[in-house]
Parts: structure tokens; sequence; C-alpha cells
């Protein structure tokens, strides 16, 4: 609603062209080194999500950006491939030379980068810019130009050398905020200026030292900027660059602008980027993250229940995505119910209480409840005996290096209470001993099979164990628990077992 009131007092674009600069920025992010072979794979992925422009290297750095770029080139696809190179002769041959048809020159211009890097005047460095966006375009090649650290330059002398650029035929004029330092008003008062004077095409390029970047970049298309610089994942030199997957959607859905790009790849171009680069991302980031359509909490799950809209400003589906309830302490009964149904399990009331008592329980525990722990879990309380005739008062067991593994088993059999203690080769064993000592009193059952199973990884994983107990008459009774203790779990599942046996008596 006040989006749109917003929109309306602004001068959008109806598309917004995407460079992406995974191969390149995104490459420069402190412990990524791509192989040739990875750069080609990752290109034929950003091919298909459908970036404009790919800027797959620096040619005139090593051999391998070379090789990488004819690479590339030969695949022939539909996106554009750019080199970048300084405005240097040597630089800009070596990506003539690879055959791409679109270079991005550039050449620091704030005092800083004057002073310190390039130890050259506002002359010269004029001079060069000209000079490198000249050579190229001699090439009839497309020439972007970007006055690095743009946005700690004199306002005056950044107007004057692209206004130069420009007049060099200059196909794009690029804004890098290099060490990020912008804020959206400020890139949109930048932006703004320089639409006033210049005819060229406006792309930026930010970066993302304040978690501005995606801020940044689309408040430079709110000033009229059309292409924009991006990385998959957000990949870069230090904190990275404006991230694809969140200034596209952001794009599409909250400007409606139209970009080139299949929106329902970004899951999976981002998740391949993250194991070829070994960068893995946060649960919580934005559209691509793990928890980017997870929900816990009752009421919000409740909400997307009845309508996915409540607590999602967009669908799963359009990014590739899929919704997750995630099973905690502040899970709801909905939440568990939708789970169930949607595995096909029926519980009846007494069944579904015990199984939200336990995921709430475990909750407070600090897990989150998987779907194969509420699966175990219901299979346990479907499969549990109803009648006990053997309850469990509790137990306790001591072990430890040099000690006899021993356990004190309470139980109430028929009424009467009775306890024992046994030794065992581990915990488990001796609990399964102490029981089976109990209860050989009034029926003579034993262990006949022990499985034990982690239903996840990790070491907070729910056990599950299954066991068949016996008679000499015959009879056999299959037990089965799922908790996090494994001891409790064999305990349970043994007495589950034992109770059966003793009903069907």
């Amino acid at each position: 609603m006040y989006i749109e009131t917003v929109k309306q007092t602004m001068n959008l674009p109806d598309t917004v062209k995407i460079l992406d600069t995974t191969l390149r920025d995104g490459e420069q992010t402190p412990g990524v080194a791509l192989t040739v072979d990875e750069k080609i794979r990752i290109a034929k992925k950003l091919d298909k999500l459908g970036v404009n422009t790919m800027e797959v290297g620096f040619p005139a750095a090593s051999d391998g950006e070379v090789r990488a770029t004819k690479e590339i080139l030969k695949l022939e696809l539909d996106s554009r491939v750019c080199g970048l190179a300084r405005p240097l002769r040597v630089d800009l041959d070596a990506a003539i030379d690879c055959g791409v048809d679109y270079i991005h020159t550039f050449i620091g211009t704030s005092p800083l980068h004057r002073e310190y890097k390039l130890k050259m005047d506002k002359e010269e460095i004029l001079n060069k810019s000209v000079e490198g966006v000249e050579y190229i375009k001699d090439h009839g090649i497309t020439a972007e130009f970007s006055a690095e650290d743009a946005t700690r330059t004199e306002f005056d002398y950044l107007k004057e050398v692209y206004l130069a650029v420009e007049d060099a035929g200059a196909d794009f004029i690029n804004v890098p905020d290099t060490v990020g330092v912008m804020i959206p008003s400020s890139m949109n008062y930048l932006i703004t200026e320089l639409k006033k004077i210049l005819k060229t095409p406006i792309s930026v390029h930010c970066h993302d030292d304040f978690g501005l970047a995606v801020a940044n970049s689309l408040s430079a298309v709110e000033a009229g900027a059309s292409q924009v610089h991006s990385t998959i994942n957000g990949l870069g030199e230090r904190a990275g660059n404006a991230s694809l997957e969140e200034v596209v959607m952001a794009l599409t859905s909250q400007y409606n602008i139209k970009t080139s790009i299949d929106t329902k790849l970004l899951v999976d171009t981002s998740e391949f980027v993250s194991r070829i680069t070994g960068i893995k991302m946060p649960p919580n980031k934005a559209i691509i993250g793990e928890n980017a359509f997870a929900h816990e909490a009752g009421i919000h799950v409740h909400g997307v229940l009845q309508n996915a809209e409540t607590y999602e400003p967009i669908t799963p589906e359009m990014v590739g995505h899929t919704r997750r309830i995630v099973l905690g302490k502040h899970t709801g009964a909905n939440a568990i119910k939708a789970k169930l149904d949607e595995y096909g399990i029926e519980l009846n009331e007494d069944q579904f209480i015990r199984v939200f008592d336990q995921v709430k329980r475990l909750g407070d525990k600090g897990k989150c409840v998987t779907d194969a722990d509420l699966k175990a879990m219901s299979e346990t309380v479907l499969g549990k005996a109803h009648k006990e005739i053997v309850k469990l008062e509790g137990f306790s067991v001591m072990t430890g290096d040099n000690v006899m593994p021993t356990a004190t088993v309470k139980l109430d059999i028929n009424g009467k209470v009775k306890t024992a203690a046994k030794t065992g080769v581990g915990p488990v064993d001796a609990a399964i001993n102490a029981i089976q000592s109990l209860v050989g009193e009034t029926a003579d059952i034993e262990l006949k099979e022990y499985n034990i199973e982690a239903i996840t990884g990790g070491t907070n994983a729910l056990a599950e164990v299954f066991v068949i107990m016996g008679d000499k008459k015959g009879n056999k009774a299959t037990g089965r628990s799922t908790t996090d203790d494994v001891v409790m779990a064999s305990v349970e599942a043994v007495l589950d077992s034992i109770n059966k046996i003793l009903i069907e008596r």
C-alpha cells in the first residue's frame, strides 16, 4: 500500500539490466579461487539464469583468466561476455585478444586513489579514461566506464570525467560505491544529479561494507539507473557485493520492474555457486536461505496454513524454494497436525497429545524437531501398548572409565513397586538386565533383538530404538521408542514390548 503511493512519485524504468560479476568480483572473495572448469560451469548456470551480461574475469591478470574467458566465449552463450581492464593498452589488448564484445574499464578518481594508489593528477586520470574508452570503441566493442571510488570523488570532478568518457563514446557509465560508504538517500541524490547531465545509461556497482549494497542499488534505480552490477549470494571483496537474488526479487515484486532473470532458478543457482566456492550461506539469508520460507511460531504457522500471504511476501515457488514448517518450542498444534496430514499419519486425541508434548519438551531443550523426528515419534506412539501392566517409576545409570556400568530400575508391576540394580557391558545393557530381572519374577521374557538408529545427524539427534522381546511360549512383540536419550529410549522400547506380551496373555 505505502510502496504503491511512493512509486507514483518515481520515474521508474520498465526494465533493468543485470550485469553479474560473480566470476570476477565474486571470485575476489577471500578464500575463493576458481579453476577454468569451475568458471565454465558457473557461466553456464548464469546464462541459464538469464543475466544480460556476465563479467567473467580480468584477462590481463593471468593466463588462467585469458583461458577461462576464451573457453566461456566458445560456449556461444545468450548472455554477453565482459572482460575487466584498466585503461591501459596492455590490459585492453588482453581483453580484446580474448574476443570479448564488452569491456568494463575503470580507474580510480577519488583523492585517496589519486594520491596513494595511482600517484596521478586529475588531468592524467581524465586523459587515461578517455583514451581507454576511445580505444575500446575503435575496436567496435561495447564500453562501460567506471570511476573507481566514485562515491568518494569530488562531484565537480566526477561530472567532468563522466562527461568526457560519454563524449568518447562510452555505452554505459558505471557508478561504483567501491567501499560501500553510501546510504540510500545519498545514492539517490548522486544518480539524480548525474542523470541531469548524462545521456548515457547509468549502472551501479555497490559493495556491502555497511550492509546497504542492495538498498543503495535499488535507490539508484529509483533515481534512474538502468543497470545493476551484482553477484550470486552477494559474493565479493570484503563484505561482498549487492546480492543478485535480493536485487532481482525486490525489482520484480516490490517495484514491478522487469529483468531478464528466470527467478525460479535463483535457489538452484545459489546452491550451485555455494558448493563450487565453498562459501555457505547463513540460514536466514534473504530469498535463498534455508529459513527464508520456514515457519515455527504457532501464530505464524496458523496464518500461513490459512493464507500464505499472511507471513510470506512472495511464494517460495517464485524463487525455486520450498516452504518448511519447523517444529520446536514455539510450534502450535496446527503446525503438527498439518505435518501429520502431509504424511498421512492419523492419531487419536490421546496419541496426538503425546506427540505434541514430546515436541514441546524437545523444543525446550533447544532442539528443532525434523520431519523424520516427527514421523519416528508418531510411529512410536501408534505402536505403543494401550495398557501398561508394567510401568516405569524411575531409573538411574552409572558408567564411566574404570567403572562397571550399573543401572537401578524401579517398576510398578500390577500395582507393586519393585527395584533392582544390575550391571552390564554398558548402561543400556545394564538397564535392560535390571528390567528383565524384575519382570522375570512374574513372566519369563527376554530380549530377542535390539536395534538403534539416530534419526538425524548431530549429537542431539533423536534415538529410535526398536526391540523384539519374547517368552518361552513363543510369544513375541515389538517395542519402539523415540527420544533424545538413548538409555531412556531403550528402556521405554523394552517396556512397550513387555506390556504387549503380557496383554496378549
